[in-house]
């Protein structure tokens, strides 16, 4: 009986846990890591040579929508290619449990449009077979997966499972109603729910992720009071932590209530986002100044940062991320064919007109003026290609809008229009990742399928940030693994230790890029993405065995279902089995 059933030889080892690098040997047995140092008897063990490539612990990302894509890919690319190998799901405060029968088809129309997922898609790969949040949880642990997987408890479905849509929209909720969704997140917890999470964004300029119909989503609406008591079902409990998506238009009064929110709860809460803004560093600096100070007072108030270029590719035939502008918002809801009616409506021209002129500038984007015109449809419209919009306009004798509203339309929304990154200052960048309480991350895998993927932060913090000396590998190692993992509370995963699970990335440093952006049509409904690769990832090991070798699957499937739950006043993470 051989010792180890996979011996990793000679390779250049970071622990996860900051520790400086050193050259050596790991034994793999039933899935655990059970010795580190120098292997000699590797007898009837599989050996990988690992001489001069990095191993790690598999990168840890808390920020991803897979809900829906996990019914159909097992391995929740793009993620998987980039050495992911456990997620959270459930982000934002919206998923799919609970949710009563009647109410599924709402239920993906909402995330068609606040997360962009495609509706032929999800009625095509999913199979409803739960309504409850320990049904979900069940119905996950029996799909093959080929990546680990923890769900937050989405609070959006459960206001709306107890309280109905429009009357979590439209008013608070009884005492009764808030007793009875306080009941079922505890049971959502005691099932192994590993926190709760929650949008709650203006009613204005930062409310970029809306409802299908282009209101609020409930979550939005939630008042300061309820959001307490669910952190109260928390403090009870003594584990799980908060995915809290915060802004709106009051500044200060989002950090007060965010600070009183982790007061209440006790319990670690992730803040999103982060994000450099080139042309107003202010708005980082002031949330990393605060991020300190609340971790000074002892509250664990972590910030994950946004350390992927913003760059974007776009058609107007599905965009939804200008919803923040209410101009843009108008013209974005409803089919294409609707859409190509407002772009066309003076009325609506004349709005975007005057959303232009003044400065407005979509978050996720910029000034209008500066986006590009990456591809068009007609060979006519081939002279227009790389050029911004400012630009087109002058280039038709037009106002910018009319003459991209036109090009568009006349292209039946097909125009590909590429968003300009201006969040990656490389001074800037580099006072983001200095602060000691940045998780990089905000994937958003699974979501805006069509526009962004940013599943590939890892291997951009690796071969761009680290290459340039903004932050060491045994820095972005620890950001990557060990530091989400103990925000999640996990006890086990995120660094190389004796009797932890073999989550094991093993990578060429050298040779670790991303590839170009590409359209692949793999998604069920006949829909497609957009995506991006690498190239340099060698071995991907989850619970000991090899899901990806040079880039190229493998077929297993050794990922777990991740429940939260409690051992001896420890919060631990339960490998289901």
């Amino acid at each position: 009986m051989p010792r180890f059933d996979t011996v990793i030889k000679n390779g250049t080892i970071f622990d996860g846990a900051r520790a400086p690098r050193f050259t050596g040997d790991i034994g793999i047995k039933n899935g655990l890591i059970a010795e580190i140092g120098q292997i000699k008897d590797t007898a009837g063990a599989r050996v990988i040579d690992a001489k001069g490539l990095h191993v790690a612990p598999g990168f840890v990302d808390l920020h991803t929508h897979y809900d829906a894509q996990l019914l159909w890919d097992p391995y929740l690319t793009n993620s998987s290619w980039h050495g992911v190998t456990s997620v959270a799901i459930g982000n934002c405060g919206f998923g799919f449990a609970p949710v009563k029968p009647a109410e599924r088809e709402r239920a993906m129309l909402t995330m068609e449009r606040v997360e962009a997922i495609p509706m032929a898609t999800m009625k095509a790969g999913m199979q409803w077979n739960w309504e409850t949040f320990p049904e979900w949880l069940d119905n996950l642990e029996r799909k093959p997966k080929g990546i680990n997987v923890l769900s937050f408890v989405p609070i959006g479905p459960l206001m709306v499972y107890v309280m109905g849509l429009e009357e979590s929209k439209r008013r608070e909720p009884t005492k009764a109603e808030l007793a009875e969704m306080c009941r079922l997140l505890e049971l959502s917890l005691e099932a192994g729910g590993c926190g709760w999470s929650a949008q709650r964004l203006g009613d204005g300029f930062t409310s970029v992720q809306r409802d299908y119909d282009g209101t609020p989503m409930t979550t939005d609406l939630m008042s300061d009071e309820t959001t307490f008591a669910f952190a109260e079902v928390l403090r009870r409990r003594g584990e799980g932590f908060i995915q809290l998506t915060q802004a709106k238009a009051d500044f200060k009064a989002d950090l007060a209530f965010t600070e009183k929110l982790a007061e209440v709860a006790q319990r670690p809460i992730l803040f999103n986002a982060v994000v450099v803004n080139n042309r107003h560093p202010h708005q980082h600096r002031r949330l990393l100044d605060w991020g300190k100070r609340m971790q000074e007072k002892g509250l664990q108030i972590w910030l994950q940062g946004i350390t992927t270029a913003n760059d974007m590719r776009f058609t107007f035939e599905d965009f939804n991320l200008f919803d923040g502008d209410p101009a843009w918002l108008e013209v974005t809801l409803g089919t294409v064919e609707e859409r190509a009616v407002k772009m066309r409506n003076p009325a609506y021209i004349a709005a975007l007109r005057e959303s232009y002129d003044h400065g407005s500038a979509p978050l996720v984007s910029g000034p209008i003026a500066g986006l590009v015109i990456e591809r068009t449809v007609k060979p006519e419209n081939k002279k227009y290609e790389g050029v911004t919009v400012a630009d087109l306009g002058t280039m038709r004798g037009k106002h910018p809008i009319d003459a991209l509203m036109q090009l568009v339309t006349d292209e039946n929304l097909a125009t590909v229009i590429f968003i300009p990154q201006f969040n990656k200052d490389p001074d800037y960048m580099k006072e983001l990742l200095d602060s000691p309480y940045i998780i990089p991350g905000v994937s958003d895998g699974g979501a805006h399928t069509k526009f962004l993927s940013y599943g590939r932060y890892p291997t951009e913090l690796l071969s761009d940030e680290v290459r340039k000396g903004r932050i060491s590998y045994e820095e972005a190692h620890y950001r990557l693994a060990a530091m989400p993992a103990r925000c999640a509370g996990f006890i086990d995963r995120g660094t190389l230790a004796i009797g932890a699970p073999a989550d094991i990335v093993i990578y060429d440093k050298d040779r670790l890029s991303l590839t170009p952006s590409e359209v692949i049509r793999d998604l069920p409904g006949n829909e497609w993405r957009r995506v991006e690769k690498a190239v340099g990832y060698r071995h991907i090991l989850i619970n000991g065995v090899e899901t990806f070798t040079d880039g190229v699957c493998t077929g297993a499937v050794p990922g777990k279902l991740l429940r939260h739950g409690l051992t001896e006043g420890r919060s631990r993470l339960i490998a289901a089995q």
